[in-house]
């Protein structure tokens, strides 16, 4: 019967029972680089989540100041326009076809204007955001 030769990944799980130190010391090896990556990885993960609080409350920040803009923005057209229709039932009142026409005109032309007009170019608005001196005028 003529002899086989042992596939290689046997003889060196062979030598590695027939060095008990050398395999002990890969076993150490292979666990230290274990720990050192783990603590790597939990690392990397607190740095996210401490990005993630930081990105967040900064989306909070803006997402408050837009809001607070906008709501802005419809008051002043409300009580703009409370105050136009206010000018116009007036004119009515006392006849005053002028004033009615004046008022009629602003009342159309504060209609086609958009509170977002101002908005409209977001790479403005977003520079603007990041700008902690940019002055708001509202």
């Amino acid at each position: 019967m003529a002899s086989r030769k042992p596939p290689v990944d046997f003889v060196r799980g062979v030598e590695a029972f027939a060095s008990p130190v050398q395999c002990l010391n890969e076993v150490v090896q292979a666990w230290t680089e274990y720990l050192k990556i783990s603590e790597e990885e939990k690392t990397k993960r607190r740095d996210i989540e401490a990005w993630e609080k930081v990105t967040l409350a900064k989306i909070q920040v803006k997402r408050d100041f837009l809001v607070g803009y906008l709501e802005h923005s419809f008051d002043e057209r409300a009580q703009n326009f409370q105050s136009l229709f206010q000018t116009v039932e007036r004119a009515m009142l006392s006849g005053d076809n002028q004033q009615l026409g004046l008022a009629l005109h602003a009342i159309v032309e504060l209609a086609k204007s958009n509170p977002f007009k101002d908005l409209a170019d977001l790479s403005n608005v977003k520079a603007a955001l990041d700008d902690p001196d940019h002055v708001w005028k509202l």
